[in-house]
């Protein structure tokens, strides 16, 4: 699924492009995409209102809205994208730069859009999602979450990680530990910490926590400026046969946290 860097560029897309912009219509009749909402309760919601801020922790993003009005939460799911068009067809978008394989296209099919907002001006802000796992829905709950991955100060990091007797990976993934670590910024982080993904928390002292912390940010941060998490210095050589661009030693693989996950051997311990 799209991890917090493909999010934090769909939110910059939503900051960019549809802010302070009077909605005039509402397509929510995707009732799976935008439980536990009935189609019409979403667009009565918005309607005449503006979306005021594009906010996000971790994976979770939801816009405030105009006169005191009700937050939207906006998942993407496995591989969705937020796209807005203008009238004169022009086009900004952001999210998961793959769209699952069907990235936007003159000849996308319709019923790939779960979500459409309409400004006045005619220009539209939409929810593309061709796996339909995305969700919309009014006032989500964010009590659960973790502090965001790329804002979280060393201190916290190190005293929320740190705790307990999983190992190191698994606690990453745990989204009320840190929000918005997934599979791959993992891996990509814990190669940079040279941190073997297996090791409990208990085991990590002060020094190897802070090198966790900063081996985050330098990976969120990167994935962010280049298009997602893709696009991290490891994450190519995750699969069989495949080398370590540091040392040259063969990747290994395992099941950590239940996710699959890749390592290099000798470097990290």
């Amino acid at each position: 699924m799209p991890e917090l860097p493909e999010v934090e560029r769909a939110r910059a897309t939503i900051e960019r492009a549809a802010l302070h912009r009077t909605i005039a219509d509402v397509d929510d009749t995707d009732s799976y995409v935008c439980r536990p909402h009935t189609p019409g309760q979403l667009k009565d919601a918005l309607v005449g209102r503006q979306l005021s801020e594009a906010c996000r922790r971790g994976k979770a993003m939801w816009c405030t809205t105009s006169r005191s009005g009700p937050l939207l939460g906006l998942h993407l799911g496995m591989a969705g994208r937020i796209v807005v068009t203008e009238p004169d067809g022009s086009v900004v978008e952001g999210g998961d730069p793959r769209g699952g394989g069907y990235g936007p296209s003159p000849d996308g099919k319709p019923e790939w859009y779960r979500f459409t907002l309409t400004f006045e001006s005619g220009a539209t802000m939409r929810l593309f999602d061709k796996r339909r796992l995305g969700r919309v829905r009014l006032d989500p709950d964010l009590d659960a979450l973790g502090p965001d991955a790329e804002m979280v100060r060393v201190a916290e990091f190190r005293d929320r990680v740190g705790r307990g007797t999983a190992p190191v990976k698994a606690r990453l993934l745990d989204q009320s530990v840190i929000a918005g670590v997934g599979n791959l910024l993992a891996d990509e982080t814990l190669w940079q910490a040279r941190i073997d993904p297996r090791r409990r928390v208990s085991d990590l002292d002060h020094d190897d926590l802070t090198r966790l912390h900063r081996a985050l940010g330098t990976a969120t941060r990167a994935a962010i400026r280049k298009g997602g998490v893709h696009t991290g210095e490891v994450i190519p050589h995750r699969r069989a046969g495949a080398e370590c661009p540091r040392c040259g030693a063969e990747m290994q693989r395992a099941t950590v946290g239940s996710r699959t996950t890749w390592w290099c051997p000798e470097e990290q311990v």
